[in-house]
């Protein structure tokens, strides 16, 4: 009896010592492997990775800007066709006034504001105010008048910024109407200060 305790304890011992090395070798189980029919889905704890290979590239937005075009108007060589551009485009107004009066009402001011605007862009050119009035009163009177009229506007564009030595200015008093009606709408026509490009 004693020898079959020692026989068994003895296999025992033979077979932890044989199994031992093997279950200190044996390696844990891979992780489950996610095959191509699988979704993402279907596995817990696994983030959606995309599987595109396309690359979209986006053009940066053109911070350069192109530089507008700028037109640089060709005006008449001829001083009497230039006249005609320059007031039918509205570059120069002529002033209007009340009777007997030589200050300048607030449509007067806005059109010499335009034509001192135009003036100072373009200074190659002198000008020649002609002062005007309507038929009423003696010559001499509306000589003196049509003065006052003209160097009226000359110092308002100066102190608009144009040059004083690029303006003359003239009075015609009544001797050259605009419209030779003898009416109020006539006079009213005629009571003005002329803007005329003149050469240098």
């Amino acid at each position: 009896m004693k020898k079959a305790v020692q026989g068994f304890f003895l296999g025992l011992t033979l077979i932890a010592v044989v199994l031992a090395p093997a279950c200190r070798s044996k390696k844990a189980p891979p992780p489950p492997q996610v095959t191509p029919t699988e979704t993402t889905a279907s596995v817990p704890n696994v983030p959606a990775v995309a599987t595109t290979t396309e690359t979209h590239v986006t053009n940066p937005p053109d911070f350069v800007q192109p530089q507008p075009s700028v037109t640089v108007e060709t005006l008449p060589t001829d001083v009497d066709e230039l006249n005609k551009v320059v007031h039918d485009k509205g570059y120069l107004q002529d002033a209007f006034f009340a009777f007997d009066d030589s200050t300048l009402s607030a449509s007067a001011q806005s059109a010499l504001q335009a034509s001192a605007t135009w003036l100072k862009q373009n200074a190659q050119y002198n000008l020649l105010i002609e002062g005007h009035c309507d038929e009423r009163g003696t010559e001499q009177y509306n000589l003196a008048l049509g003065d006052r009229r003209a160097n009226t506007a000359k110092d308002y564009l100066v102190a608009l910024g144009v040059d004083a030595s690029r303006i003359r200015t003239v009075s015609y008093g009544e001797e050259r109407p605009f419209d030779p009606g003898h009416t109020e709408e006539a006079w009213a026509q005629n009571r003005r200060d002329h803007l005329v490009i003149v050469g240098k």
